[in-house]
This record gives structure tokens, C-alpha cells and sequence, in this order.
């Protein structure tokens, strides 16, 4: 007997729907979804352990989404034919989904859960991650685990001044918004996105289109839950808790704390300060205590720090390096810091640092995307590494982390569309963080900018990059400039805005609390505005505007078009032609067809091989134009004629026939022409009979007067 269907319908308002639905599949799953739209499918389960293991103090949440490349009727490249790691795209998803559903469950609930996402039926005209957020909440929705609230995501879009949910990627390559928003019914949780140069006002307007549509998809899961059944809510152990103790904590630390916050220091001086007065908190309690109650102990000196910190803002508008709220760290930068690269720059502010690399390519270096919703290439792309040192840490490195995918992601989105469209290199830029105190990203996107006008990389126009804060009881609030790392572990939100003088490319915010208001929101923006521009006349200092040529040891990329049916001569049987040029010249030669026209990219740092190579195409594709003449040399003799090739098109060859020597019946070649001579010819066209190109030396030579006939003598 096939198990009854629940199914809910939401309506996007332009003709397209998409489904929710329960009761078929995976039922052993604390909870699971089926989301359709037009023959897209995604699965959605979320299972939770039932009790907490000992001595967990988090919520252990693993968001996993994976795409199958059965779901676009296709098999996993390469020599193992089945998925394995999770592609960069997948786990820019995970982030997006994982970023919204954390703060949703209750403070001191520590079991295990896992919630996966899977794309088991792929349609081009949708991109499936916008649905994955909606999978997950539904699929929580309809388990008994606990939650605050029920949430959304959607993609925004914004084609000739019109705002478009959840567009195809069609559709976004017109567009010049691309955002995804993560919210409730109440309250934006999650924004991430690229733009080109829109205005602060336009961000806010796009996000609140989203919201719109994001409360309708909230009252499609609460229909569906209300008719499969709304399970009861599984009881769990919180966390042990004891309120002598918090007070005791608090009388001893808050003072000292809040006085240690309100002096201004440096993180190691403020970190050692406060171990210092956490040691002392400890002393006030015997061994026996710590050994039964030590955990709450560091819980609740971490909750009185916080609660001390965050005072010191709201109360005397000063933050933990003595900074105003608005107030941006000092800040220098460096280019050409690293000779033997082909652009380079040093970013600091405060205590953050990155160098960022820029190198340059032909397309052959370009990215290739693969995965089973999205095929193609990035010829501009970013890579981000954060090693342990930058922090002062020592700890094994484990591979690239999805915080460095994320983080790479979001500064190669702030970059991107400042690279001209008719820039002919591929370009990776790479930042190395340093150190790191608060925006590690952001100061990515401020060294990338540098190391790709260093480069000598024309942009369109540099960016720059903040993190905002934000602390608010309730009642009162400040916005933070240029957060510190503490700031962000200890504040309500993180928010990082990248942009040019002309308007926001990127962003990325992630708010911890309810209910923030659109008022300071645009606040928040407001303030990120005038800092960005800060940081970014700070940058002009150092480079005001791009380097003219690319470097002399960087490699110099020269484009040139030919017709398609010259591609096969310039490659060669088997690759001779143009392996032996690149050996010659030294030079990179890749020819794509584009078309039916031959793109030929020539990559090299020697301007005579450069010359070379262009020559050798010019003598490829050389077509003599019918009745001009040109100057040939002979290459070799024949019995019947002379092979010549033209001079300004070296290896362009044709025969000169004797019959087309001299006006003069020729019986030798030799007696008119020898090897190494250089003279004119005429093009004649393709010889109807022979079908062959046919050019004439006499046809340039002053024909010779013709000999009268005599009489015949008459007969008698």
C-alpha cells in the first residue's frame, strides 16, 4: 500500500510553483521533505540525536548538501566514477543553509544533528540552492525536534530595474543583483550576495522583495506541518545550571572586566588581562568545586565578559581597543612586496594582514566548473588561506575549510565584475592571512584590489571592504566600524560590505538576534559606506590607479582572431606546427574556435617570440589577392619550375612553372632563376586545370615586341 501525500503548493506570482511534500520518502528521518519546481527535485531530512554526548557544551549541527550527478542524467568525471569530496559550490550552500538554522535551536540543546540536502533531479532553468534552506526548515518543521521558528531563503535578482525571485541562471547573467536572503517571519537572518555598484537604498529594497516572498514559503510549511500532523516537541537534558555560582562569578569579574574593556589595549594585552582575572574567579572556588562545577565556572565567566564588554559600548560609546564606534584602525599597505610574482600586496589594519598574490594566465588556467547543476569555466577566481599562525595557534591543517571557502567566495565576488570584460588574461589571486584580529576577508578584498593594479590589471574601478558590528539590549544600540574579532564573537551581528566609490559589489551578513529593524539596517549600511570609502582613499595612497603594462617577467598576452579553416595549419599534424613554435619562441599558444573563428592566445615574456609567433600566424593565413604582386624567393629548383615562397609570409609556398619564367621559351630553370633569389611575382588565382595557386614572373617583365612575318615567296 503506497503511504499517503502531503503536499503544499507556493506560488511565485510568474506562473511557476513549487511543491512541498511528505509521507513517501524516508520516513526513518526525524523529518523529510520532497521540494519540487518545473523537473527540479531535492530531498530534504533532518535526523537528531536523542540525547547530548558527555561534554558537549555546543550544538553540534552538520549541514550537508550534495548534488548527484544522476540528477542531470551524467557520471562523475574523472577515473572514480562516483561523488566524493564536496565541490566548493556544494559547500557554499551548506554555509548559506547552516548560517540560518544555527541560532534557531535552543541555547543548550547539544545533541547531534545532521541535516542533508540532496538534489536527486536537476532542471537548467532552476538553480537548486535557492531551495535548500526551504528543504531543510521544512523538514524540520515536520520533526519533533526543538526550534525556535520556521525559516526561508530565496534568490533575488534584479533585471532592468524589475526584481525577480529565484531566477534561473539565465536570467542572472542579465541581472545585476545576485543575493540570497535567509530569514523568518519576523526577521532577516542571513544576506549574501554579489552586485554591480548598486546603491545602499537599492540593497535594502531587494531584501525586503525577498522577505516578502520568504513569509509566503513559512505559511506553506506550517500548512504542511498542520496537516501531516504536528508531532510534540521531544523533551530534552539542558544544560546544568547554578545561579549561586553565576553570581558569585559575576560580583567577582564584572568590574574588573568592564574596567579591563574600558581602557583600550591590543588582543594579546586584553586576552592575558582577562585570563588574569579568570584565574582569580577560579581561586574563589575550592578544588573540589572546580572538579564538580568547573564547566559553569568558564560558562559563566564567558556570559559576564560579554555582558561587561557590551556595556562598555553601550554606555560610554567606546570599544576593547579604545576605538569611537565609527573609528577605523590604522592602516598601511605595500605593492611589489614579492619580486618574482606577477603583482603582489601587503593589507594591514590593526591587527589584521593579508598578502595577496595576482598571477596571470591564458584561458587554459582558467577554473573549470563541473558539478551537476552548473558546467563552465572562471577565468577569474580567488583562493583564501587562513593558517593557524595567524591567530597564534598551532594546530594541524585538515585541508581547506569551508570558513576559506566561504571567505575566498565572498572576495572573488567583491572583485569580479571590476575585471574588464575584454581582459584577455586568466587571473588567480591569492591572500595569504597573516594575522588576524576581525575581517580577515575583507581585508582580502582590500590586497587582492592592490596585487590586480599591481599587476598592471586595468580595472574598472578599485573596492574596498569593512566588517559593521552591532550590540543593542533592546533598547538602545550601537553600530560598530571595522569590527575586532572579539567584537564579532561577542556582538549581534557581522555584517562585511565591499564596494567602489560607485556603489556595492558584495556582501555578507549573518544577524544573531530577532527583530532587527530595517532602521538599523540602513544605519549599518550607512556606516559601512563611509568607512569603505575610507579604507578605500587609504588604498589610493599606496596605488592610485593600475599599473600601465604588466611587469616585465610577467607574461604578456596578445590576442589575434583567424579564419577557422587556418586552425588545423597553425596546430600541424599531430601538434607539430605549434609545438615546435612555442619551443622556438618560448611562448604559451592556445587557439580556441569561437564561432567558427580560431581565438589565438599568445602568452610569453619575450617580445621577439611574441613577434615570432605573430609572424608564423601572418604567414599562415596570408592570402594573395588576385592580380597584386608580391616578392618571392626561390626555396627550391625543379626540372619543370621553381618553388618560391613569399617573402613577407615565410613557409607560404606555390610553384613558379617555367611556362611563367620569361617571355622567352625557357629550356632551363636555372638559365632565368637560382636558389636564394629574390624578385616580383604576379598572382594569377587558382589555375582552373590544375586547381592550384598559380603566380607569374613575365607577367611583371615588359613583353618583348613580336617579329613581323615575311611574305612567302610566290609560286611561278
Amino acid at each position: 500500500m503506497i503511504p499517503q501525500l502531503f503536499v503544499e503548493s507556493i506560488d511565485l506570482g510568474d506562473g511557476r510553483n513549487i511543491t512541498i511534500e511528505t509521507g513517501r520518502l524516508a520516513k526513518q528521518a526525524d523529518g523529510s521533505v520532497v521540494v519540487r519546481i518545473g523537473n527540479t527535485v531535492i530531498l530534504g531530512t533532518v535526523v537528531s540525536a536523542r540525547k547530548a554526548s558527555p561534554g558537549i557544551d555546543f550544538l553540534p549541527l552538520t549541514v550537508d548538501y550534495r548534488e548527484k550527478f544522476a540528477a542531470a542524467g551524467r557520471f562523475p568525471g574523472g577515473f572514480f566514477k562516483r561523488e566524493a569530496r564536496p565541490s566548493d559550490s556544494e559547500v557554499l550552500t551548506m554555509r548559506l543553509v547552516d548560517r540560518v538554522l544555527r541560532p534557531l535551536f535552543p541555547s543548550d540543546y547539544h545533541a547531534e544533528v545532521q541535516v542533508m540536502i540532496q538534489l536527486m533531479s536537476h532542471d537548467d532553468e532552476v538553480m537548486p540552492d535557492a531551495l535548500a534552506g526551504l528543504a531543510a526548515s521544512a523538514a524540520l518543521a515536520l520533526s519533533d525536534i526543538p526550534f525556535e521558528t520556521l525559516i526561508s531563503e530565496a534568490r533575488v535578482g534584479r533585471i532592468d530595474g524589475k526584481f525577480i525571485i529565484n531566477p534561473s541562471r539565465a536570467q542572472l547573467e542579465l541581472s545585476d543583483i545576485d543575493m540570497m536572503i535567509g530569514a523568518s517571519t519576523d526577521s532577516i537572518a542571513m544576506v549574501e550576495g554579489e552586485m554591480k555598484e548598486i546603491s545602499e537604498a537599492e540593497m535594502v529594497e531587494a531584501i525586503k522583495f525577498a522577505h516578502e516572498h520568504i513569509k509566503v514559503q513559512i505559511a506553506a510549511q506550517e500548512r504542511l506541518a498542520q496537516a501531516f500532523g504536528k508531532k510534540e516537541v521531544r523533551t530534552y537534558e539542558g544544560e546544568k545550571s547554578d545561579e549561586a555560582i553565576y553570581a558569585k562569578v559575576k560580583a567577582a569579574a564584572y568590574d574588573k572586566i568592564y574596567a579591563i574593556a574600558s581602557k583600550g589595549s591590543a588582543k594579546h594585552e586584553r586576552s592575558a588581562a582577562f585570563d588574569a582575572v579568570k584565574e582569580e574567579v577560579k581561586a574563589l572556588f575550592t578544588e573540589e568545586e572546580l572538579a564538580e562545577n568547573g564547566d559553569l565556572v568558564s560558562k559563566y565567566f564567558y556570559k559576564t565578559n560579554k555582558e561587561a564588554v557590551r556595556n562598555v559600548t553601550l554606555d560610554l560609546g567606546t570599544r576593547l581597543d579604545g576605538r569611537k564606534t565609527t573609528e577605523i584602525r590604522p592602516i598601511w599597505s605595500e605593492v611589489n612586496y614579492l619580486p618574482s610574482v606577477h603583482g603582489s600586496a601587503l593589507f594591514t589594519r590593526g591587527e589584521t594582514q593579508a598578502l595577496a598574490t595576482a598571477t596571470l594566465g591564458t584561458s587554459r588556467e582558467a577554473n573549470q566548473i563541473d558539478s551537476p547543476s552548473e558546467q563552465g569555466e572562471e577565468k577569474f577566481y580567488l583562493h583564501y588561506n587562513f593558517p593557524p599562525f595567524s591567530t597564534g595557534e598551532a594546530r594541524p591543517l585538515r585541508g581547506t575549510s569551508r570558513r576559506e571557502v566561504g571567505h575566498g567566495n565572498l572576495a572573488q565576488r567583491a572583485l569580479k565584475n571590476m575585471i574588464p570584460a575584454d581582459c584577455p588574461y586568466t587571473i588567480r589571486v591569492v591572500s595569504e592571512v597573516l594575522e588576524s584580529n576581525g575581517s580577515s576577508s575583507m581585508a582580502t578584498v582590500c590586497a587582492g584590489t592592490l596585487s590586480l593594479m599591481d599587476a598592471g590589471i586595468q580595472m574598472i574601478r578599485p573596492v574596498s571592504g569593512i566588517a559593521m558590528g552591532l550590540i543593542t539590549d533592546g533598547e538602545r544600540f550601537a553600530v560598530l566600524s571595522d569590527i575586532l574579532g572579539d567584537e564579532d564573537h561577542l556582538g549581534d551581528m557581522d555584517f562585511k560590505v565591499t564596494g567602489t566609490s560607485e556603489g556595492i559589489t558584495a556582501c555578507q551578513m549573518d544577524i544573531k538576534i530577532d527583530g532587527l529593524k530595517y532602521e538599523i539596517m540602513e544605519q549599518a549600511l550607512a556606516q559601512a559606506r563611509d568607512g569603505r570609502l575610507h579604507i578605500l582613499g587609504k588604498i589610493l595612497e599606496t596605488l592610485d590607479k593600475p599599473n600601465a603594462d604588466v611587469k616585465i617577467h610577467a607574461p604578456k598576452i596578445i590576442m589575434r582572431t583567424i579564419p577557422g579553416n587556418f586552425i588545423g595549419a597553425l596546430i600541424g599534424p599531430g601538434g607539430k606546427v605549434i609545438q615546435e613554435l612555442q619551443k622556438a619562441t618560448g611562448c604559451t599558444i592556445v587557439i580556441n574556435e569561437v564561432d567558427e573563428q580560431g581565438v589565438v592566445e599568445i602568452l610569453g615574456t619575450d617580445p621577439d617570440g611574441i613577434a615570432a609567433v605573430l609572424a608564423k600566424i601572418d604567414s599562415i593565413i596570408f592570402k594573395p589577392a588576385m592580380g597584386e604582386a608580391y616578392e618571392v624567393k626561390v626555396i627550391k629548383m625543379l626540372d619543370f619550375g621553381a618553388v618560391v615562397e613569399y617573402t613577407a609570409a615565410p613557409g607560404n609556398e606555390v610553384l613558379l612553372h617555367v611556362s611563367e619564367l620569361a617571355w622567352e621559351r625557357t629550356e632551363n630553370v636555372s638559365d632565368v632563376v637560382n636558389m636564394g633569389d629574390v624578385f616580383m611575382v604576379k598572382y594569377l588565382g587558382v589555375d582552373p586545370k590544375t586547381r592550384k595557386e598559380k603566380v607569374s614572373r613575365k607577367a611583371l617583365l615588359p613583353r618583348p615586341p613580336r617579329e613581323e612575318k615575311k611574305d612567302a615567296p610566290k609560286a611561278e
